[in-house]
């Protein structure tokens, strides 16, 4: 497993992406029992492609946690969306500080 400021076989989950270990494409191919019984142990396991990440791998859990979870309420880009505040102008006038007199 290659990781990214990390010790081999140890998931950092406090910093997905940034610092987190990544397995590259081939090698979580050839241990994909192992990827999986990290991610239900550990927490999510990153997967590079040609040094980029591509995927992460997580648990049922993991995965249920994330999703809504009343069909009723909207999801939250959905809700936002809805808001209409497309239009809104969020211009302001340049600050250009105030003058003082030392």
């Amino acid at each position: 497993m290659t990781t990214i400021n990390s010790a081999p076989g140890v998931a950092d989950t406090s910093r997905p992406f940034v610092g987190a270990p990544a397995w590259k494409l081939e090698d979580a191919k050839a241990r994909f029992s192992e990827v999986v019984r990290l991610a239900r142990g550990v927490g999510p396991q990153y997967v590079t492609v040609r040094g980029e990440m591509a995927v992460v791998v997580v648990s049922v859990a993991d995965f249920e946690r994330g999703r809504p979870t009343d069909p009723a309420r909207p999801a939250f880009l959905a809700f936002m969306e809805g808001l209409g505040l497309q239009d809104l102008d969020l211009a302001r006038p340049r600050d250009t500080g105030r003058d003082l007199d030392l």
